[in-house]
């Protein structure tokens, strides 16, 4: 019985000291953001996006660029650069949309303002992760209100789900 027991022992010290070596080479990177950034990235870039849409806010590309850049300072420790970061978006606002929904009897009870992008993000360090995508995202508000009335509030509400949609598919492996 003491021999077997001798023998697992030392058996158990060999397994352990490679589980540990193998565990020493593996690099493992863990986020509860779940924020997967390459060490070698560094800097990320964001273009200003352009307003393509036939109906234009006139703070919405500034809106929409500034929060992008606002969400690497705040959830990453990137450095923003002017161009040719390591992380780049560029995009463009390809519609700004007001239409009725839920329409009852011969009047819209509420109305839905949708704003669509089209971004372009290239990631210099690993190109698979790169993406040329369209996102879309609106806000419901009641027909006894005018957009003037209520657009600040929705543009922002707006901006900030496209750039959780951005920031998500661009540095997330959810």
């Amino acid at each position: 019985m003491k021999r077997l027991a001798g023998k697992g022992k030392s058996l158990c010290l060999p397994l352990v000291a490679g589980l540990l070596l193998f565990l020493a080479a593996c690099t493992v990177r863990y986020s509860f953001s779940g924020v997967d950034i390459a060490p070698e990235i560094r800097t990320v870039s964001v273009k200003t996006f352009k307003n393509n849409a036939s109906l234009v806010n006139l703070k919405l590309a500034n809106e929409l660029t500034t929060k992008l850049k606002e969400r690497f300072q705040s959830q990453t420790k990137l450095i923003v650069v002017e161009q040719k970061g390591d992380l780049q978006f560029e995009g463009q606002i390809t519609d700004y949309a007001l239409t009725a929904t839920a329409v009852g009897g011969d009047k819209a009870a509420m109305n839905r303002l949708t704003i669509t992008v089209q971004v372009r993000f290239v990631n210099t360090a690993d190109e698979r992760k790169s993406y040329d995508a369209r996102f879309s995202r609106y806000a419901d508000f009641s027909s006894s209100l005018t957009l003037e009335q209520v657009q600040d509030a929705l543009v922002s509400e707006i901006v900030e789900a496209l750039i959780d949609d951005m920031f998500t598919k661009a540095v997330t492996n959810w």
